[in-house]
């Protein structure tokens, strides 16, 4: 008996991932999905006996997924598939009758035990090889970027939120091809007045270069250097934004760079401005940047007043070798 499989996530990438790493033998119908509300109702429609859900989604996130399918009692059996590997959200999607959770980038091995694991894979086999009736998922270069800065953005979440016991809340991240006068506009979730303190820091690897530019909201200095356990003293701002941008930065980069499968060396961090706005910020460091590849992650942290915004500035000249290396994702 052939079974109904939802697939629910709004990176393309992702998805073409997912189907890939399902078993060939595995006798399933495969639903797409690319957000929470078309997730709800492919399963309300009988599509979604088994469901690989993302939880960073527009329109509806997984965890409001999650709260439906508890509430409705709805027929479906859900795996979690995220770039959020925080132990808190583990800890909340289990809470909400979630099966069991995996991590992207998602293997073939990690899907093939939890459905051995819970049964689930025993309930219809096929004899033969399948067809292939689904239509190709088709990405492009701005999506897989997005879906390495999800992964990417997960991992340094992870670590900040075990460093300091909190739980971190994640955005979808923005990627664009951006040129610097548009940099501003970029930044959506800082408001036009908002004072910003700002570190930079330079990436280079083989064939790609960069900065990362981590801009901390004035605002957050007192709630962060409380849970680093740290004096207030004449230093004490400085310190928040360098051990932080060591933490975001750091962790993000390594992300990448196991997806890409390269190395990135970093330069020592620089402060760009201090009690700032982001205009005036752009504006007095637009020598440093050209047409970029810019990712945006704004993080915050869940119960305190603490909001930072991570912006990943790919050179131009970066971009032959970033196709070629998402290439392989992309194929």
């Amino acid at each position: 008996m052939t079974i109904p499989v939802l697939i629910c996530d709004d990176s393309a990438l992702a998805r073409k991932q997912m189907a890939r790493t399902l078993p060939k033998e595995w006798d399933v119908d495969i639903t797409y999905a690319t957000n929470g509300a078309e997730g709800l109702e492919a399963i309300k429609a009988g599509k979604g006996e088994i469901v690989f859900l993302d939880l960073n989604m527009p329109v509806m996130d997984g965890y409001d997924v999650l709260r439906h399918i508890q509430q409705d009692d709805l027929p479906a059996m859900v795996i979690v598939v995220s770039g959020d590997i925080q132990i808190q959200a583990h800890q909340r999607v289990k809470a909400l009758g979630a099966l069991d959770f995996i991590q992207k980038p998602v293997s073939a091995d990690a899907i093939t035990n939890i459905l051995e694991e819970y049964g689930i894979l025993t309930l219809a086999l096929r004899d033969a090889e399948p067809e292939v009736d689904n239509p190709m998922i088709k990405v492009d270069l701005r999506d897989a970027c997005q879906e390495v800065a999800n992964v990417a953005m997960g991992r340094a979440a992870d670590l900040l939120s075990k460093l300091l016991d909190v739980f971190v809340l994640l955005p979808i991240p923005n990627v664009n091809v951006l040129e610097v006068s548009e940099l501003t506009m970029a930044l959506k979730a800082t408001e036009a007045d908002a004072k910003v303190s700002a570190l930079c820091q330079g990436f280079i690897g083989a064939g790609i270069a960069g900065e990362a530019l981590l801009l901390f909201h004035d605002s957050s200095f007192a709630d962060m250097a409380k849970l680093m356990n740290m004096n207030d003293t004449a230093n004490t701002e400085i310190e928040v934004m360098m051990d932080t941008g060591n933490v975001l930065i750091g962790a993000f980069l390594n992300g990448i760079s196991e997806q890409l499968d390269m190395h990135f060396s970093q330069s020592h961090p620089v402060v760009l401005g201090r009690h700032c706005t982001v205009n005036d910020l752009i504006h007095d460091n637009s020598d440093r940047w050209s047409r970029t590849l810019a990712m945006e992650i704004n993080y915050q942290i869940e119960g305190h007043n603490v909001q930072c915004d991570l912006l990943l500035l790919f050179t131009e000249d970066s971009m032959p070798t970033l196709e070629f290396k998402l290439g392989y994702l992309m194929d």
